[in-house]
């Protein structure tokens, strides 16, 4: 089955099957890091020891064993936990029921390619008329990737819904709106809430035009050489390459997988010939830190103005820049409740697209595609799960906010008051692909902070647990070194301590890493389960919209390259071929 097929029926039926998954497992995810010892997580929640934990997803073996635990041999389990205990005591069961609920292993999601065929219909790919742009040339390896395969996506839903108009929401630097103007000739409005970012998307994309101009010139020159032409070094800036990150990596546990180290990175660093042409193309100048990002209530009414000001003129500067399409970066913080024909005066029927949108974000663009009927067509990957709010609180009442959250989206979920909690969006954050193919978390950090936990529980009273450390691992030479810093930074006195008492502890603690190892690897195993239940209430949310007529999660990229690789897509109007 896949949701070409899916009913809003069978969804609610793949709903309900990953929940009662999570109602047994989700508290593994909830689980603080920073209190594994003082709270004795492992004990609380396994009857297994770690090795077996750490064998078991090594191995990716999913069958039963011989040898049964004690706790197991007089007890029901319900996906390997006990009933009776709540502890794990079949560890291949868990992975077995965690892989079955996976988005891929509930069998709803659709393939790039065959969403592509489907849109396309008789008609052959050959048949688009673009012009000749690789994103190899002007951006790195990932990027690369997702820009290319996401592009395709919605320059065939532009041309299924026969418009020519996109809105990129939360677009950043700008690059897959200037690969959808120079490549497909679309007109392109690229939203964003940074100043900064808007600016150099406007510099960039510039740039990029001049360039991509200089590269036809050049194109029928031979290209064997690793140096480009002179004339066309010429008209190049030196610039260091961009490494993109998932915004989405930066949690707070330091659970994440280091996306700057990816495959396909080592793979671009391989063949530095891919990409360094259209890197030099961008200035320095544009590669700023983040401005902070507020909503227009924040705002004071001369910064409105002087937005609304600098929105329009950089409309005018754009206007008639180029005849196969046009991108114009703008300035403003988006809701769903954004007057998009306010900020975009020349808006008509138009695709609304986000790549990697943060939190609540993601949430915010589906609910306008729903509410504005000049948008035909939405394609949105989000990221930052842990940035999204939530509707309820654990006990299930509903939270006091002014605002939509984010999660849950659908009415079948907020009739059920479902409640994931920060940590577990948080782990749903995790690289489950990567870490399997030996990309490892990076634990010496995670196993300081919960052991300097223990210290400040012991020696320090008043301490309190929402305190943050900050990034002190980074800077300290050892363990020792390492708490003395936290202390500091937390104003506490580190004078009732000795080097001698400070290392004891982590004498103590390191026999029981292989603890805080295992059950943080049951987190990354447990986080496609978690993320697909989001996606579900998504797609959930699309389904249960009389206007549209069509909505899938479409895999756009491979998760290696790009762990937030699905997609929420939804028409409202839609071809025979694709409807259910």
């Amino acid at each position: 089955m896949t949701s070409f097929r899916c009913s809003l029926t069978e969804i609610h039926q793949q709903i309900d099957e990953v929940k009662r998954f999570l109602s047994v497992t989700l508290a593994i995810a909830n689980a603080h890091t920073v209190e594994f010892y003082t709270q004795d997580v492992w004990k609380r929640f396994m009857a297994v020891s770690p090795q077996e934990v750490l064998s078991a997803i090594s191995s990716g073996s999913y069958q039963q064993v011989e040898t049964k635990h004690k706790e197991l041999e007089h007890s029901r389990t319900a996906f390997g936990f006990c009933v009776d205990s709540n502890r794990l005591v079949d560890i291949h069961e868990l992975l077995e029921a965690a892989k079955a609920r996976s988005l891929p292993g509930l069998g709803v999601c659709v393939s790039r390619d065959e969403l592509l065929q489907r849109l396309r219909g008789s008609e052959s790919e050959s048949a688009e008329n673009t012009s000749e742009l690789d994103p190899d040339e002007f951006m790195n390896f990932k990027k690369s990737h997702e820009v290319q395969c996401m592009s395709k996506v919605v320059a065939g839903l532009a041309k299924h819904c026969g418009v020519k108009q996109v809105i990129d929401v939360g677009s950043g630097k700008g690059y897959l709106s200037s690969f959808l103007s120079l490549r497909y000739g679309l007109q392109v409005f690229g939203i964003d809430s940074s100043d900064t970012n808007t600016h150099g998307a406007q510099e960039r994309n510039r740039k990029l035009k001049k360039f991509s101009r200089a590269y036809q010139k050049h194109k029928k020159a031979a290209w064997t050489q690793v140096e480009a032409p002179s004339s066309l070094q010429e008209e190049m800036v030196e610039i260091k390459p961009e490494l993109s990150q998932d915004s989405c990596a930066q949690q707070e546990e330091g659970l994440s997988v280091n996306a700057l180290h990816s495959a396909a990175e080592t793979q671009a660093e391989l063949n530095p010939e891919e990409g360094e042409f259209f890197l030099r193309a961008l200035s320095a100048d544009v590669i700023q830190h983040s401005s902070p990002r507020f909503p227009p209530s924040q705002l004071s009414a001369e910064e409105r103005e002087r937005r609304k000001r600098e929105n329009l003129e950089k409309k005018a500067r754009t206007r008639g820049e180029s005849s196969s399409g046009v991108f114009s970066p703008l300035t403003s913080y988006v809701t769903a409740e954004t007057e998009l024909r306010e900020l975009i005066t020349e808006l008509e029927e138009a695709i609304l697209v986000g790549l990697h949108t943060c939190g609540d974000l993601a949430a915010s663009t589906l609910r306008m595609f729903v509410a504005k009927p000049e948008l035909s067509a939405v394609c949105g990957v989000g990221c930052c799960y842990h940035l999204l709010s939530e509707e309820f609180n654990p006990d299930g009442q509903e939270k006091p906010l002014q605002t939509a959250c984010g999660f849950p989206l659908s009415q079948y979920l907020r009739h059920q008051s479902w409640f994931c909690g920060r940590n577990a969006r948080m782990s749903a954050c995790l690289a489950l692909e990567r870490v399997t193919l030996g990309q490892s978390i990076q634990m010496e950090s995670l196993f300081y902070r919960a052991v300097l936990h223990v210290i400040l529980r012991d020696h320090y009273s008043s301490y309190k647990s929402e305190k943050r450390v900050g990034n002190v691992y980074s800077k300290a030479k050892s363990f020792v070194d390492y708490v003395r810093r936290a202390l500091h930074r937390l104003e506490l006195d580190d004078s009732k301590l000795c080097d001698s008492d400070i290392q004891s502890y982590y004498d103590t603690y390191k026999a029981r890493m292989d603890e805080m190892h295992a059950f943080n690897m049951l987190k990354v195993t447990l986080a496609p389960c978690i993320e697909g239940l989001i996606l579900l209430d998504r797609l959930c949310y699309l389904k249960e919209q009389e206007d549209v007529s069509f909505s899938a999660l479409v895999q756009l990229f491979d998760p290696l390259l790009s762990p937030r690789c699905f997609a929420v897509i939804g028409l409202k109007s839609c071809p025979v071929n694709l409807k259910l």
